[in-house]
């Protein structure tokens, strides 16, 4: 079952949520270090928008992906087609449960600062033997990224490039950042849409242009540029 921190949240409406129109139901993950309670801000801009968010929390350190991959699945399973709006690791999570059971009832995929290609913050943590301990059991997954999805999926990333936090010192990245993974360790051919915006890694959670691209890429399939 879905950690304690899981439960209904914020959210907003597929494809403009018209007078008379379906809810949409989005799913919120939140990224490492973190709980469910992290996205309620964003899912409240998402609502106000007509979305009918959802929080799946799960334990990023002591349970990673082995566990929240089929955890994720059954609530995904529960309430009908589903799109997604995942922080970090919980892209990750998310486009590795998509991967494992391309049949899941998901649409889109809208991933904040999510390492695709891999974290070399990440890399360069999991060689300190003590700090190590910090990524847990999604260290591998961090380290590898998720670079492959079935097709029929649409996904869409949102990279930040304000180099506030502490992966900068780790990684010492050479192009834009967002302080904790690079703008480049975002991208993939296999997205649908790619955009840049004016904020951390964190930042990227309260950003009003990070939350008004989610809204464009939900209802439409691609960014504003």
């Amino acid at each position: 079952m879905p950690s304690p921190d899981s439960g209904g949240d914020a959210g907003g409406a597929r494809e403009g949520v018209q007078a008379g129109a379906a809810p949409s139901r989005v799913l919120l993950l939140h990224g490492i270090w973190m709980a469910g309670v992290t996205m309620q801000w964003f899912g409240a801009r998402l609502r106000a928008d007509g979305f009918v968010p959802e929080t799946f929390g799960y334990h990023s350190i002591v349970g990673g992906p082995d566990e929240a991959v089929p955890q994720l699945a059954r609530q995904l399973r529960k309430g009908g087609e589903t799109d997604i709006v995942a922080h970090s690791l919980g892209g990750l999570v998310a486009l590795q449960a998509l991967a494992a059971e391309p049949d899941l009832p998901v649409r889109r995929v809208v991933c904040l600062g999510v390492p695709v290609c891999g974290s070399s913050a990440a890399a360069q943590l999991a060689r300190w033997p003590v700090a190590s301990l910090w990524l847990g059991r999604s260290a591998r997954i961090l380290q590898e990224g998720c670079a492959q999805w079935p097709d029929r999926f649409e996904v869409g990333m949102v990279a930040g490039c304000l180099a506030h936090g502490l992966g900068g010192l780790l990684a010492q990245f050479d192009g834009d950042n967002d302080g904790t993974v690079s703008v480049e360790e975002t991208r993939s051919p296999r997205l649908a849409d790619h955009v840049v915006v004016e904020a951390s890694h964190s930042g990227l959670l309260f950003s009003a242009e990070a939350i008004a691209q989610s809204r464009s890429f939900l209802r439409d399939g691609r960014f504003r540029h």
